[in-house]
């Protein structure tokens, strides 16, 4: 099933939908190359906060927002996967 921002609805997601954004966002740093020290560095977090959102423990928008600017991506890319 792929959910997209044009087909959401969150009334028809079934639970096996479920996007795990720190891993997304974890395997687009380390697609990218990039350790959690550079990613950090990059987009002005700590390291301890690019940890936390690839634990999954926060996904603050805007701490995805700047996270996807630093790796060149959409912050959709962090929900699609």
């Amino acid at each position: 099933m792929t959910v997209s921002i044009n087909n959401f609805d969150a009334s028809t997601v079934s639970a096996s939908a479920h996007v795990d954004i720190g891993d997304a966002v974890r395997r687009s740093r380390q697609a990218i190359g990039y350790s959690v020290d550079e990613l950090a560095l990059t987009c002005g977090l700590t390291d301890a906060e690019i940890t936390k959102i690839e634990l999954g423990a926060d996904a603050d928008p805007g701490k995805l927002r700047r996270i996807a600017a630093a790796l060149q991506l959409p912050v959709t890319a962090f929900l699609l996967s």
